[in-house]
């Protein structure tokens, strides 16, 4: 199981970055999750697929910390590190509607972008999802389906002034 955790780590650190908003977060929290794990690695279940074990981890460990620094951790803005380290504005419109994506993405519940990201980012099945943030299926769905509904809306209410300003 040891052996294996490498192989997540990169999706580990993209699910860390969309629920912390700042990379120096996310790196800790999946260092702290990767610490965890082979920590409790005698309670793995062999035979289960690791990466919702290691997700479910990652998540139980964000949801702690959130509730020791909730105001810190919801007051960092969700922006592309490079974006924000280069000053540089985004001049291409693909870029510019990802950036505006991403940004809409931020305005959703935290539980509708861990959801949204589960499934449509990190592929996770639904199952895997739910069994990840330990709710319900049918919860999962629910929060997924009004998610979808939400972004899609933001995205198309806000998207044709993002591109004006552009041209």
């Amino acid at each position: 199981m040891i052996d294996d955790l490498h192989a997540h780590i990169t999706s580990l650190r993209r699910y860390a970055f969309v629920l912390c908003r700042n990379g120096a977060d996310a790196d800790d929290l999946v260092q702290e999750t990767l610490m965890k794990a082979i920590a409790a690695a005698d309670s793995y279940r062999a035979g289960k697929p690791l990466r919702p074990w290691l997700f479910s981890i990652l998540h139980n460990t964000f949801v702690s910390h959130t509730r020791q620094y909730a105001r810190r951790a919801r007051a960092a803005r969700f922006l592309d590190a490079t974006l924000r380290d280069s000053g540089t504005p985004p001049v291409q419109e693909k870029h510019v509607e990802a950036q505006h994506t991403l940004n809409m993405l931020s305005r959703l519940t935290p539980e509708q972008q861990s959801v949204l990201v589960l499934i449509a980012v990190e592929g996770l099945s639904y199952a895997e999802a739910a069994e990840t943030l330990d709710i319900p299926i049918g919860t999962l769905m629910s929060r997924l389906a009004r998610g979808r509904e939400e972004l899609r809306r933001l995205v198309a209410n806000g998207n044709s002034s993002q591109l004006k300003a552009v041209r």
